[in-house]
């Protein structure tokens, strides 16, 4: 019995599509998600008259400890000089990960620089089905997900000498302007606590040497003292980014969502893993709450799971961010 014209039309449509999807993966599983790109923009967030500070945005390598075309090209971002490292979690991806991390951070060392961690920081991947990410956003830290060493982590990050923002807050003078850093550690699986911001901020301000007027250096006038207030945090889940600006973050960094990983060319990301409005899943956006607002760079990251090697539409990036003065 002989097809009819409609039959073999649908055949040969389905054939197309299915050598496109082969083509579609085999070059994002071989080929992009190893085109590691430099994004660079500009944010005019520093007070007036303030010299510009440049800022390496790295997030979510998921590092494994053979990967080195990763590690290579990480360390090749110190000859950028940056003036400081902002390091928004997952940087693990294998219970060894750790060996590859240091192999592309140690050339960092020296730079001044802060963190936040990440589920994939404490728990490792686990095989699942991808398209479950399409109901919403995952759940990292099952009975069954390895641990990896965290302590390790936060120990050799410290050794850099980068300040640990999980519930914390902290401080770096870089080029005349004192930057004030807070965080919160990873949203997505809970471990933030960002009712500790204002107790941490404060706490940060009475031991600040220039707060009391009897240890204020007399070459250096109260009223010329610049400070910029900065939020870092994994997940950028509503809450957590509205909670920042309320606290009075100018700028916010994140990480998590991997720009989407896999897009649709035209349309963008498919799925965002948090409840970030599609638009901001990835680059530089603002972010508004209660009337007011602040900038935020959501990083699609590095790396991805080991078992979903893939991207496509939506290369692997760090992001070199220059703070400039506003206008």
């Amino acid at each position: 019995m002989s097809r009819g014209p409609r039959s073999g039309a649908a055949s040969t449509a389905l054939a197309v599509l299915a050598v496109a999807g082969a083509a579609a993966f085999a070059w994002g599983s071989l080929v992009e998600r190893r085109l590691f790109t430099l994004r660079r923009v500009r944010v005019p967030v520093l007070p007036a008259g303030s010299e510009p500070i440049t800022v390496l945005h790295l997030s979510d390598l998921h590092m494994a400890p053979w990967q080195r075309d990763k590690q290579d090209w990480v360390r090749s971002l110190a000859d950028l000089k940056p003036d400081l490292i902002v390091d928004t979690g997952d940087n693990l991806g294998h219970e060894r990960g750790l060996e590859g991390i240091e192999r592309a951070f140690e050339r960092f060392r020296g730079i001044p620089g802060v963190f936040a961690h990440g589920s994939n920081d404490y728990f490792g991947p686990q095989a699942k089905n991808p398209f479950k990410y399409f109901i919403g956003p995952s759940r990292k830290g099952s009975s069954t997900a390895p641990r990896l060493d965290n302590a390790a982590l936060t120990a050799y990050l410290g050794e850099l000498g980068w300040l640990d923002l999980n519930n914390a807050a902290g401080a770096v003078d870089v080029k005349g302007t004192h930057l004030e850093f807070f965080g919160v550690n990873d949203p997505h699986i809970g471990f933030d606590r960002v009712e500790a911001i204002p107790g941490a901020l404060d706490e940060l301000r009475e031991n600040d040497p220039y707060s009391d007027d009897a240890t204020w250096p007399e070459d250096v006038p109260r009223a010329e003292r610049r400070t910029v207030t900065i939020g870092v945090t994994h997940s950028p889940y509503r809450r957590v980014l509205d909670a920042f600006v309320t606290y009075g973050a100018a700028m916010i960094f994140a990480g998590h969502t991997h720009g989407g990983q896999v897009c649709v060319p035209g349309f963008g990301a498919l799925v965002t893993n948090c409840d970030i409005p599609r638009a901001q899943v990835k680059g530089l956006s603002i972010w508004r709450h209660a009337f007011r607002s602040a900038f935020l760079n959501v990083s699609a990251g590095l790396g991805t799971s080991i078992y979903a090697p893939v991207r496509f539409a939506c290369r692997p990036e760090a992001t070199l961010v220059t703070l400039t003065a506003s206008a």
